[in-house]
């Protein structure tokens, strides 16, 4: 059985921008396989626009196309197949974008997020069973880990899927499902900061402003925020920052003066090398730089070796903020719940249509929003 249903297509990368004009995500009516074992379909309430999906549309992440795009998102339980326990119709449920498979030495190990199997998915663009359950008349479509949440219907794993408490709006749930626990989980999970630790965050989108978020709620003093644009540091400073700077030459220098010498932590979130490579200047002897951006896989460490030995500064790889999602996200919904977490600060625009999706992607890169919300049903 197949469903027709609509959704955001990218057939071919690098275009020109505006992308209001060059159009790469092109809304088509497509088909839909039914949710095959262990697989559900879902109805897509709301999805995040992430810079990772830009870094789809710009080339920057080459991905297996035509693809459709979305990772970050939140929708109701239509319809589950064989072999699925603890889901059903109707049910509210936040996607995870590393359906970790439950048997290998990394989830077993406590390291979901490092499954091999899902992430060879991920990478082929494809569901954990292996299906590609998007089709357009011609051939498959490919999924966009594991999600392809900017269309009104998907089928994902049901391993994908974690259940919203009542409480929660689905808009903000979304978001949950990549910034909140990727820059959370930075900060608690990969760092583990301290009540009393000095972070500084570079990049102040979904998941520096997350970062931020985290760094407040343990205590951590000072709390620095860096940006190029000035109103993401009067957001972060509404989150709690206690001092913001504007990214330039010598940020790292005013850290430095600012702490004393340095930070304890610094998490990087901009997915750039020069904003890693301030942050491991602006970071103390002994101090660790979390690395929580996604760039071009092309960029490379932008640091002296002789401090990574003479200041003992480590570096460290922090991939959906090292979280285990089912553990986690039901932490963060209880903090969201009991007002411990402004999530919904993250939300700068709630109701995006799916037709406007390309001048969404405009304002995404052009730095004017943290998160749109597109609605694939309006």
């Amino acid at each position: 059985m197949t469903i027709t249903t609509r959704a955001a297509v990218l057939r071919q990368e690098k275009l020109p921008t505006p992308y209001a004009h060059s159009r790469p995500l092109n809304v088509e009516e497509v088909r839909l396989a039914a949710p095959g074992p262990e697989e559900v379909l879902i109805r897509i309430a709301a999805a995040g626009l992430c810079h990772s999906d830009l870094s789809v549309v710009n080339g920057d992440r080459p991905r297996p196309l035509p693809m459709v795009l979305g990772h970050e998102a939140a929708g109701i339980v239509e319809e589950v197949g064989v072999a699925v326990s603890g889901l059903r119709a109707g049910d509210r449920v936040v996607c995870s974008y590393v359906p970790s498979c439950g048997m290998c030495p990394q989830c077993a190990g406590g390291q979901p997020v490092l499954c091999p199997r899902a992430q060879q998915a991920n990478r082929e663009a494809r569901l954990l069973s292996g299906s590609r359950p998007f089709h357009d008349g011609t051939g498959p479509l490919h999924h966009h880990l594991g999600i392809s949440a900017f269309a009104e219907l998907t089928v994902v794993s049901a391993r994908s899927l974690i259940r919203i408490p009542d409480e929660i709006p689905l808009d903000v749930a979304a978001v949950f499902g990549c910034a909140v626990l990727t820059g959370m989980g930075a900060v608690l999970n990969t760092g583990g900061v301290r009540p009393g630790d000095s972070v500084a965050v570079f990049g102040l989108g979904g998941v520096g402003l997350s970062a931020v978020i985290a760094a407040v709620l343990v205590g951590a003093h000072p709390v620095i925020a860096v940006d190029t644009i000035a109103a993401k540091l009067d957001a972060a400073q509404a989150l709690g920052a206690t001092d913001t700077f504007l990214a330039g030459d010598d940020v790292a220098e005013q850290i430095r003066d600012r702490t004393a010498g340095g930070v304890d932590w610094a998490v990087e979130a901009a997915g750039s090398a020069p904003a890693l490579a301030a942050g491991f200047r602006a970071t103390r002897p002994g101090g660790t730089v979390i690395v929580a951006g996604l760039p071009n896989p092309r960029h490379t460490v932008p640091a002296a070796i002789a401090s990574l030995v003479g200041e003992q500064k480590t570096l460290r790889g922090s991939y959906m903020g090292s979280a285990v999602p089912r553990r986690d996200l039901p932490r963060l919904f209880a903090l969201y719940a009991s007002g411990r977490l402004p999530a919904e600060a993250l939300l700068t625009s709630r109701s995006v249509p799916l037709a406007d999706i390309n001048t969404a992607l405009d304002r995404l890169q052009q730095g004017a929003e943290v998160r749109q919300v597109i609605v694939p049903g309006r």
